[in-house]
């Protein structure tokens, strides 16, 4: 649950739940007031969903195996290389 004082660190940390409609309506409100407010987190909101749509587009017939290897590495690493 999302206090009033959301900090961009958490609000990252809930933007799947935000994207994918599954943040209970207060914790959307709280969400969407921290938007309001903050460039930076709607610069990121904004570069997830371009991510989404171009991801969503590949298929793994698309990918070259070093490619798809590759992308699942940085998946499985990612919040060990995250500040």
């Amino acid at each position: 649950m999302l206090d009033n004082d959301v900090t961009c660190q958490e609000l990252v940390e809930t933007v799947t739940a935000y994207l994918e409609g599954m943040l209970p309506a207060a914790d959307r409100a709280i969400f969407e007031a921290h938007m309001a407010a903050c460039d930076g987190c709607r610069i990121y909101l904004e570069q997830m969903r371009r991510t989404i749509a171009a991801v969503g587009t590949l298929s793994e017939d698309s990918l070259s195996t070093s490619d798809r290897d590759r992308l699942l590495d940085l998946f499985r690493t990612w919040k060990q290389t995250a500040p």
